[in-house]
């Protein structure tokens, strides 16, 4: 067997399948291993490539194999897709991912540190929780309103719930059950308080936290997700590059010369572009009540454009403000106005 220049591995939970490679291109190796046997195998393997997709469990072997020695690369998973030959299957799966990482131009994703995923969980736990009692208040809103009981929609509405519920006309069962909801409803409040208590400790410990917060817009929930889930910003060589890394710029569909944008691309973060999206609504209604500096950029956009367009537009102009303040360890500066 020949020297092995690169192996791509197709991720599973209990057996993977790794396909190695020669530096031309030579298959020296098609391998389906148990989870134990892989760690076996690649610990004896010398120092090479190893490709696999940015899926789930991907940062975990990444960093394990980093400490034998070899270079990983983790790879979108859209950008693999190209690579398979005819029939989809995890032989198949695994050799693409071995060609597409021998692609010079070909992008990959930072491996994350242990941290990282921690802080990565506090996130998706609290949004697990307020969705859950997003789908308990709306559960509970529809069946009053089949008794008559119309309440408006959020969780500001809790104590409206409570009074109808003291109705005699209800029925004593819809009651009961009602206050079961509401129990349910006040102890995930209480757990998501404890979460954000959490995340606000962190982001006053957290420096680049601290310095993402001087920006208006970002609070410490947004803060800590930007330095949770976005790699170091020198892996962009603009602020353009961050904000499509979001997916905050415009979709191309352009040919023979003639350009042609339509809507955000959405192909980036979720968690970082949702939270900038919803602090840019923010700065735009404050500034639509309370009017911005006159002249500045905000101003003449809310002058002539509906105020969600003006918010995806400022949630741009912030993400390449952030990967601004956080390449040049600066804190946030506005000469122009442009938010202010």
């Amino acid at each position: 067997m020949g020297e092995v220049s690169i192996v791509g591995v197709d991720l599973a939970k209990q057996v993977l399948q790794v396909h190695g490679a020669a530096a031309d291109g030579q298959v020296l190796f098609r391998k389906k291993l148990s989870r134990a046997q892989f760690a076996k195998f690649m610990a004896s393997l010398p120092p090479c490539v190893v490709a696999m997709e940015a899926c789930a469990t991907a940062h975990y072997w990444g960093r394990e194999l980093s400490r034998l020695g070899h270079e990983v690369r983790l790879i979108p998973p859209i950008y693999v897709k190209p690579f398979v030959k005819r029939q989809k299957n995890d032989a198949a799966d695994a050799e693409a991912v071995a060609e597409a990482a021998q692609r010079p131009t070909m992008r990959t994703v930072a491996v994350k540190t242990a941290d990282q995923q921690a802080r990565a969980m506090l996130f998706r736990t609290r949004d697990l929780l307020v969705g859950q009692r997003t789908r308990l208040v709306n559960a509970l809103r529809g069946h009053l309103a089949e008794h008559g009981i119309i309440i408006g929609q959020g969780v500001g509405n809790i104590a409206r719930f409570v009074a109808c519920l003291d109705q005699d006309t209800l029925p004593e069962l819809v009651r009961d059950l009602g206050r079961l909801y509401l129990d349910q409803i006040a102890q995930i409040s209480d757990e998501i308080d404890k979460l954000d208590k959490r995340i606000a400790t962190a982001a006053r410990e957290n420096s680049t936290a601290r310095r993402l917060q001087t920006m208006p817009g970002i609070g410490p929930v947004c803060a800590m997700a930007i330095a949770s889930f976005a790699p170091a910003m020198r892996e962009f060589r603009r602020g353009r590059d961050f904000a499509a890394w979001l997916g905050l710029v415009p979709r191309q569909h352009s040919s023979g010369g003639k350009q042609k944008l339509g809507r955000t691309s959405k192909m980036g973060q979720r968690d970082i572009r949702r939270l900038l999206i919803i602090g840019a609504m923010s700065v735009v209604h404050w500034r639509g009540r309370h009017g911005g500096r006159p002249g500045s950029w905000l101003s003449r956009m809310l002058a002539r454009k509906p105020r969600k367009l003006v918010a995806i537009a400022l949630a741009n102009k912030m993400a390449r403000m952030v990967w601004a303040m956080l390449a040049g360890e600066t804190d946030y500066r506005d000469p122009t106005g442009a938010i202010c």
